[in-house]
C-alpha cells in the first residue's frame, strides 16, 4: 500500500469548517470519496463539514477546488469553502489579491484582505448569478416559485434557487424553532430535486438582514452556508422582503451578500490547525 505524509489545513468560515488538501504538483496524490469521509468523521477522523482539493489551476485559473461533503458526495460549489480555500491557496503563493479559481459550478473570483502577517482574514467571492430557471437548478418542476412540501404535519413554503448547486429556501415565523434536524433530510430528498438540494430555513430580520439555519445535502445542519445565504438572500430581495445588500445571521456568525447582476459573498476565514497524517491510515488514494 502506498504510504505518504500529507498536510492538512483546518478552518472555518462563520463555523462552516473544511479541510483543505494540497495537490498542486503533477504527481500530487488526491483522496477517494470513502477517504474523504473517512477524514470529516468528527468521531474518528479529523473532522469537517467537507474536504476540499485544492489542485493547479489552468487556463488563465489560479487554481482549481474540487469538494467532498461530509458524506463523501461531491458538491459543486461552497461558498463558506471557498474561501477557506482561497486563504490556503494564498499561502502556497497563488494569486495576489485576488484569486480566480475553477470549481465544480463554474469559474470564481476572489477578493481577498490580508493581515499585517500576510494571512487571509476576510474573502469576498464573486459566486456568479442566481438563477430561478428549473432546469438550471436543476427542478423538476414547472417554475421555481411557490413551492410546498409537507413534512410531518408542517407545510413548508418557499422557493427554489440555483447558486451553482440546488437551494430550497423556506420561510419559517421562528428560526430557532424551525425543525432542522428532523424535517432537513425530507426536505433534501424531495423528488422535485433529482441531484437532491440543500434547505434554507430563513425569516426576515428587517429590511437589510436575515436570520438563516441550513441543512447541507449530504452533510446536516452546519452552523454556516455561504451559497444557502446568497440563495437566501436573493429569493427575499425577489421577494421585496430585503434590499440588494443583506447581512445574514448564522449561528456562526455574519455573513454579507450583495445582489446584483451577479451574486457577492463576504465573511471571515479563520485558520483552525494544520495536521501532518498518513492518510492511508483512513482510506484509499488516488494517485496522479
Amino acid at each position: 500500500m502506498l504510504s505518504v505524509m500529507i498536510r492538512l489545513e483546518k478552518l472555518h468560515a462563520t463555523g462552516n469548517d473544511f479541510l483543505v488538501w494540497p495537490a498542486l504538483g503533477p504527481d500530487a496524490v488526491r483522496p477517494t470519496a470513502a477517504l474523504a469521509a473517512a477524514l470529516c468523521d468528527r468521531r474518528t477522523g479529523v473532522g469537517a463539514d467537507g474536504l476540499m482539493v485544492l489542485g493547479a489551476g489552468h487556463d488563465g485559473a489560479d487554481a482549481t477546488m474540487t469538494l467532498f461533503n461530509a458524506d463523501g458526495s461531491v458538491a459543486e460549489m461552497s461558498g463558506n469553502g471557498i474561501r477557506c480555500l482561497a486563504a490556503v491557496a494564498a499561502a502556497a503563493g497563488l494569486g495576489s489579491d485576488t484569486l480566480v479559481v475553477d470549481t465544480g459550478g463554474g469559474r470564481r473570483t476572489l477578493e481577498l484582505d490580508r493581515d499585517a502577517s500576510g494571512a487571509v482574514t476576510f474573502a469576498t467571492v464573486d459566486m456568479g448569478p442566481v438563477t430561478f430557471e428549473p432546469g438550471d437548478i436543476p427542478l423538476d418542476a414547472p417554475s421555481a416559485f411557490g413551492l410546498e412540501a409537507e413534512v410531518g404535519g408542517v407545510t413548508y413554503r418557499g422557493d427554489a434557487a440555483g447558486m451553482g448547486n440546488p437551494h430550497f429556501v423556506v420561510f419559517v415565523e421562528d428560526v430557532d424553532a424551525a425543525r432542522v434536524v428532523a424535517h432537513g433530510p425530507h426536505l433534501e430528498t424531495d423528488p422535485r430535486f433529482p441531484r437532491h438540494t440543500n434547505v434554507e430555513f430563513v425569516s426576515p430580520d428587517g429590511p437589510g438582514a436575515l436570520r438563516m439555519r441550513v441543512w447541507e445535502r449530504g452533510v446536516g445542519e452546519t452552523r454556516s452556508c455561504g451559497t444557502g445565504a446568497c440563495a437566501s438572500a436573493a429569493v427575499a430581495h425577489r421577494r421585496d422582503l430585503v434590499g440588494p445588500r443583506v447581512t445574514v445571521h448564522v449561528p456562526g456568525g455574519d455573513l454579507v451578500v450583495e445582489v446584483g447582476a451577479t451574486i457577492r459573498l463576504g465573511g471571515p476565514v479563520v485558520g483552525v490547525f494544520s495536521v501532518d497524517l498518513d492518510p492511508t491510515r483512513f482510506g484509499p488514494l488516488e494517485v496522479g
